[in-house]
């Protein structure tokens, strides 16, 4: 439990920045997660599943879901050594969503190394993410330091996570499919509220705070701030790979553009641009060229659709910071939280 622990020393004295914490102990928490990871009874299960399972997760990125977790359960005054098995499920739960959604959209990097589809084959490496599936109810079952009562209301929550992500899905799959352009602003946000702010923020912070021992108040105030947050953390991931500066490097930069992603930005651009048609015959193109890429990103400029996205996700901030503060005891958790709505929304500056 030495990495717990470390982390629990973090979230008691936390770094100045949420950046910072992240940067910190994202490896400890990657190392925490894997470890729930099993092993096979024959060699070959090791071989074609779990090896490679365990290769993909410890390129895991900066493990924010499970940090935020335990930041959640430390700031309702609760242990957050018996937040681990939830806070690893989600993360598993993240590695699933991972593997199947580069399938669907056909994507050829994820991280800057080839997709798992790639390396491993489709057949394999949808297995690998139903594995990973698996393991996220199971996980928490599992665990002897949660009560029965506790582990029903966690699954429970783990259970409809994953429905409305893939409620979400559906709705990003089935536009692209169907060749929508009618799709509003307001059709996107149920998309990706759905799709990533129930797993990216809401239900960490909410099974934190169930751990903890939080009230229900505090329990609801820190879902909707995850709700409002993890909206927010989706709009600047869709903004990082149309503008991203460090991004542009990378050989997957603006393949939201060539997959036809019906992004904030787009669906925007779709209602406000003189040069729609032109937008639309790029987006249905699967184009790859930079430049055509770039004309994409430069309809949206103009249209203002980049800076609309931009103030959209700093007022869900702003205002999910104010509600916060008001609903939930002042502690360094808290602060820390609070660091996280403002690197949420600032990766691009």
């Amino acid at each position: 439990m030495d990495n717990i622990n470390d982390i629990i020393a973090a979230i008691e004295e936390p770094p100045e920045t949420f950046e910072e914490y992240l940067t910190r102990y994202a490896a400890q928490v990657g190392t925490l997660v894997n470890s729930y990871i099993p092993q096979g009874s024959h060699p070959d299960m090791d071989r074609y599943l779990y090896e490679p399972l365990n290769a993909y997760s410890q390129n895991g990125g900066k493990r924010h879901r499970p940090l935020i977790c335990f930041a959640a359960c430390r700031a309702v005054g609760g242990d957050m050594a018996r937040a681990t098995s939830a806070a690893a499920a989600i993360e598993h739960f993240h590695t699933a969503a991972l593997i199947h959604d580069d399938i669907a959209d056909e994507a050829e990097l994820r991280r800057g190394e080839p997709c798992l589809h790639l390396t491993e084959g489709m057949g394999l490496a949808i297995n690998m993410g139903d594995l990973a599936l698996s393991l996220v109810n199971g996980t928490v079952i599992n665990d002897p330091l949660l009560d029965d009562a506790t582990k029903v209301r966690v699954v429970n929550e783990l259970i409809e996570m994953t429905r409305r992500t893939i409620e979400g899905q559906a709705l990003d799959i089935g536009w692209a499919r169907d060749g929508r352009y009618d799709i509003t602003p307001e059709d996107y946000l149920v998309m990706a509220t759905h799709k990533t702010a129930h797993y990216s923020g809401a239900v960490p912070l909410a099974i934190g705070a169930i751990i903890g021992g939080g009230t229900e108040a505090e329990i609801e105030a820190l879902r909707n701030y995850g709700l409002d947050t993890g909206l927010a953390f989706q709009i600047q991931d869709d903004l990082l790979n149309l503008i991203g500066s460090e991004e542009s490097t990378k050989k997957d930069f603006r393949n939201d553009i060539t997959e036809g992603k019906r992004t904030l930005m787009v669906v925007h651009a779709l209602q406000h641009s003189d040069d729609r048609d032109r937008l639309i015959d790029i987006l249905s193109s699967k184009e790859k060229d930079q430049a055509v890429l770039a004309e994409a990103v430069d309809i949206m400029e103009t249209s203002g659709s980049i800076e609309y996205a931009r103030n959209y996700a700093e007022n869900l901030t702003s205002i999910a910071k104010n509600r916060l503060v008001d609903m939930v005891r002042p502690s360094s958790s808290r602060e820390l939280l609070i660091s996280m709505a403002d690197w949420f929304v600032n990766r691009l500056k």
